[in-house]
């Protein structure tokens, strides 16, 4: 039973497009193409597992780990919903 203007499956929509904004953040860090040999930001040797592992990767784990947080920081929440402000 919807109350106010929500329809019946609001709840349901709105975890549906925040799974769905997750994925397409997820995709768009996917690494392609070849390896860097060498760190992009401290010129460390990327060792040949990481570069098997991880097709396309350009950093060192302890440089991606630097730029994972940096870039974590600027996520929002554009719905101003209550369960989505919990996390």
């Amino acid at each position: 039973m919807a109350s106010g203007w929500a329809s019946d499956d609001a709840v349901q929509q709105q975890i549906d497009s925040t799974i769905d904004d997750a994925i397409t953040r997820a995709r768009q860090h996917l690494h392609v193409g070849a390896s860097a040999e060498f760190c992009r930001e401290c010129d460390e040797p990327i060792p040949e597992a990481r570069r098997i592992a991880l097709p396309g990767v350009q950093y060192c784990v302890k440089c991606q780990q630097a730029h994972d947080e940096k870039n974590s920081a600027s996520l929002y929440n554009r719905r101003g919903s209550k369960d989505s402000q919990l996390r």
